[in-house]
């Protein structure tokens, strides 16, 4: 369930071909797998069309089971109408209203396609992008705006041209007969602050449930800290009930980052667990020696390792909090407040450290095992501390 109390969704999307069926069943399993809790895949043609149920059908026979949901443009009522098994396959449809066609050909085709969910019981995702924002809108907004004494910036204009819309499709999407709760909204734009304004009049003016996330939010750190502000933002204020980063992966890069991303964002402003967490000091002139951090990076391979059997046998392991700290200053403090913790003494000392579990020091650990030992006590830390 999307929306009115339940938690926030992590969502995600193929860069492949969806007529290429091999490649898509690959690269949805591997969203799926990383945490992905609804994958969008392109239908764009008839090809794409016919391949969506044998690639459904793939991935339940994988023992796959995300739902998948159909991203349409320009043709989406045609192709719903011309393919209904894939029609009937996807779990979930998007429109945007921008592309759809203009005058009665927009209308006559929106309806078409929100008929076609209703019958099918399917849900919308309404999505209006700043790139392709219905020009008879845009036009009328920016015709009445020259009008006035003290017009507003084009960006202003914009801002309201996309909440109308979106807005405007809502209500005909409820007149046509979908309900609220099978209606999702979003307006994407590519800049921050821009973004953060039109969500937040959204969620003044609406009710109905918002996916979250910019047009395109970049490559490499800048896509990771744009779309880190502007979700941690919105979301601290309890706007947005889907959310998905649209980072540009590198060539041959990994397309799982933008699902570990959202997850991450989540797990830092407290609204969901996904992973332990790894507590470790950044160094400083006290830490000179590389073993905590040496140690820190072998935890952390560790959990990353085992988590996938983690999640299986151990419920709630997710929350575990594993703290790696560098010398006595802040170390001990930080290693009681984790579930379990070490503490090294810091540099031009023996490394002797003591081990806290759930705030108690349990041992000392020293000599050159001190990673292996410290491993093999977190492992008998989630064994006998979660359960099926």
């Amino acid at each position: 369930m999307i929306g009115g109390g339940n938690h926030v969704v992590v969502q995600s999307m193929t860069d492949t071909d969806t007529a290429d069926i091999p490649a898509t069943v690959a690269q949805v399993k591997l969203l799926a797998e990383a945490g992905s809790e609804i994958v969008r895949i392109t239908v764009n043609n008839s090809e794409a069309a016919a391949a969506v149920p044998e690639v459904s059908k793939r991935l339940v026979d994988l023992g796959c089971n995300v739902p998948l949901v159909g991203d349409f443009h320009f043709i989406g009522h045609r192709l719903l109408h011309d393919y209904p098994e894939m029609a009937s396959t996807l779990a979930k449809f998007r429109i945007n209203p921008g592309n759809v066609g203009r005058g009665v050909r927009h209308d006559k085709n929106f309806s078409t396609f929100i008929e076609i969910a209703r019958e099918l019981r399917k849900p919308v995702r309404i999505g209006v992008n700043a790139g392709s924002l219905d020009s008879d809108v845009m036009a009328a907004k920016m015709d009445a705006n020259s009008r006035l004494a003290d017009p507003l910036n084009s960006e202003q204009v914009e801002n309201q041209a996309l909440v109308e819309s979106a807005l405007a499709s809502a209500d005909a999407a409820l007149e046509i007969g979908l309900t609220s709760e099978q209606i999702i909204i979003s307006c994407k734009v590519s800049r921050l602050p821009q973004m953060v304004s039109v969500y937040r009049e959204l969620s003044e003016k609406s009710d109905i449930a918002l996916h979250l996330g910019l047009t395109e939010a970049g490559m490499g750190q800048k896509g990771v800290v744009t779309t880190t502000a502007a979700l941690s933002t919105l979301l601290e204020q309890g706007i947005g009930d889907t959310i998905r980063a649209s980072l540009t992966p590198e060539v041959g890069g990994d397309r799982a980052k933008e699902v570990r991303l959202c997850q991450d964002i989540l797990q830092a402003i407290g609204l969901r667990r996904f992973r332990p967490s790894v507590t470790a000091c950044p160094g400083c002139g006290r830490t000179t020696s590389t073993l905590f951090r040496e140690l820190a990076q072998d935890i952390q391979t560790h959990i990353d390792e085992r988590l996938p059997e983690w999640r299986t046998r151990y419920t709630g392991s997710e929350s575990l909090q594993v703290a790696v700290m560098g010398c006595v200053v802040n170390g001990p403090g930080e290693s009681r407040a984790a579930n379990i913790g070490i503490s090294l003494p810091g540099a031009g000392e023996d490394p002797r450290a003591p081990v806290f579990i759930d705030g108690e020091r349990v041992k000392f650990l020293s000599g050159p095992k001190i990673a292996t030992d410290f491993i093999v006590m977190v492992e008998s830390y989630v064994e006998t501390t979660y359960s099926r």
